[in-house]
């Protein structure tokens, strides 16, 4: 029997049959995410770009609430054409492995990035744009393999990391970027990678190898990991008494022979 806590490292056909299934949903989930992005920037820019009023301005009361609605609002065409493509891989690599797990990592790192930006944010800024969330989904996929125990995504995060290390430039303080809300979303996604973590069951043992530690058929207590067969003493009926121990059959079949 294989060891279980070896078992989250590979991948059985199932699991791929459903990893597929959840993959085909995250295609979907993304190219939705996207398209609502879109429409809403050209609404925005139709708008003369009013709708901007919804991000967020750091430490007012008023705009709180608004951190749930800025990621979702950009200054410019060049603002979401530069959030668009790392939006659409990262987010569908966090979402490949279960969607309702991604929904909730989306909401997890809107609040934290929305926070950072809310608490920290350079005074008399409007702070709007989807690159917190960028940042939340590349900060769970760095960390999610080592978390779940996945090979796979182990290498896709390393893989991540190389291909887009000129991302984490803009975690540095500079003037016009909200690198505030950029590293909120980043611890944003290294938590959701622990607190969305895969829980591994503990494997069962198969019936009748090995015995729980309680009380056996004969009230005696059988330590956990021993056999149950070696701790319990079951009485044979013979023909002239009844017959305990280890050699309890064999001493009935003497019985009954008269011997």
């Amino acid at each position: 029997m294989s060891n279980p806590k070896h078992r989250a490292w590979t991948l059985g056909a199932g699991d791929a049959e459903s990893l597929v299934a959840e993959a085909r949903k995250a295609l979907f989930v993304m190219v939705g995410f996207l398209a609502v992005l879109w429409v809403v920037q050209l609404v925005n820019f139709a708008d003369a770009y009013h709708l901007d009023r919804y991000g967020i301005l750091p430490r007012d009361l008023a705009s709180l609430p608004y951190i749930l609605t800025a990621p979702f609002l950009h200054v410019s065409w060049t603002h979401i054409e530069s959030n668009s493509g790392p939006l659409f891989i990262f987010g569908f690599l966090a979402a490949y492995r279960g969607v309702v797990r991604f929904l909730w990592l989306t909401l997890l790192v809107i609040v934290t990035s929305g926070l950072a930006s809310w608490f920290f944010g350079d005074a008399h800024t409007v702070g709007v744009g989807a690159s917190g969330v960028v940042f939340g989904y590349l900060g769970y996929i760095l960390v999610r393999g080592f978390f779940d125990r996945h090979g796979i995504d182990i290498m896709i995060g390393l893989v991540m990391a190389l291909c887009f290390a000129y991302q984490f430039t803009v975690l540095l303080p500079q003037a016009g970027i909200g690198w505030q809300d950029h590293i909120g979303g980043l611890v944003g996604g290294v938590c959701g990678g622990w607190i969305f973590r895969d829980r591994i069951a503990a494997a069962s043992s198969p019936s009748g190898v090995r015995a729980k530690a309680g009380k056996t058929t004969s009230g005696t207590v059988a330590p956990a990991g021993t056999a149950a067969s070696a701790s319990v003493a079951k009485p044979v009926q013979g023909t002239t008494g009844v017959f305990s121990g280890p050699r309890a059959d064999l001493h009935k079949q003497l019985d009954d022979l008269g011997l």
